[in-house]
């Protein structure tokens, strides 16, 4: 049984899917009620596995019980938790405040984190299970404009690390870093010219698949990596540089 977060579209609804072909039944949980039924609906008829929906705006803590609440009292156990809520737009390193740089963190690391512990008493009750957390590849590779995004990610790479080795050896905690995956956010900022300069700068010369993630994903959540935890798994094409470079200009 799985909860994932940010679920509605993209990276969290494909993983979500992938987890239910893989035997999962689900909690799904994001911002947009009608994206999340879809995805139920979808799941439901193509896999045959459950999916309960938790609207919520998931940047309240106070909101992450419901998620908890929502698997142990529809399956009465928790074993997988896909922690996808993330994203901080770039910003130029002097119009980024101190308040962007919290809310960037709050939002990529706290609330992992928060949801992590909620969870990791009913994972232990069921004998054990994985957590996954989605980077980013901006989380150890450096650019301009990106400080608030990449420092937050490259928390919560951090955060994988320690809190695998603090819930070890029954629960693993592992993540997935990204490169320039072809989503609805990124496709709505995604012109012809964009498109040829971050191909040409991936050294597979395509963007990257929601498929691609979610394929890594259930990897990491199931027994098939019952011996990898702490670890910080890199899809992104070959990325050794970001490939959207903004053209930020010296100060």
């Amino acid at each position: 049984m799985a909860i994932v977060t940010g679920a509605s579209r993209g990276i969290g609804a494909a993983s979500a899917l992938a987890l239910a072909e893989c035997g999962a039944d689900l909690v799904v949980s994001a911002r947009d009620p009608e994206a999340l039924a879809s995805l139920v609906k979808t799941v439901a008829e193509q896999t045959g596995r459950r999916a309960i929906a938790v609207p919520a705006d998931l940047n309240d803590l106070d909101n992450l019980p419901a998620l908890v609440d929502a698997a142990i009292g529809s399956f009465d156990r928790l074993d997988i938790v896909v922690n996808n809520v993330g994203g901080t737009m770039p910003r130029p390193f002097l119009d980024t405040s101190a308040r962007y740089l919290e809310a960037a963190f709050h939002w990529n690391v706290t609330v992992g984190f928060q949801l992590t512990k909620l969870a990791v008493p009913h994972m232990l009750a069921a004998g054990g299970g994985s957590v996954v957390n989605v980077s980013s590849a901006v989380g150890h590779l450096s650019d301009r404009g990106f400080v608030g995004y990449g420092t937050a990610k490259g928390a919560l790479d951090q955060l994988t690390r320690l809190s695998a080795r603090d819930l070890a050896p029954r629960i693993r905690v592992n993540a997935v870093a990204p490169g320039s995956i072809e989503t609805d956010a990124l496709g709505s900022v995604l012109n012809d010219d964009m498109r040829r300069t971050m191909t040409s700068m991936t050294p597979l010369q395509r963007l990257g698949r929601v498929e691609d993630i979610a394929v890594a994903v259930v990897y990491l959540a199931s027994d098939a990596s019952s011996f990898l935890t702490g670890k910080v798994i890199e899809v992104d094409g070959g990325l050794n540089v970001p490939n959207l470079p903004l053209g930020l200009p010296d100060l």
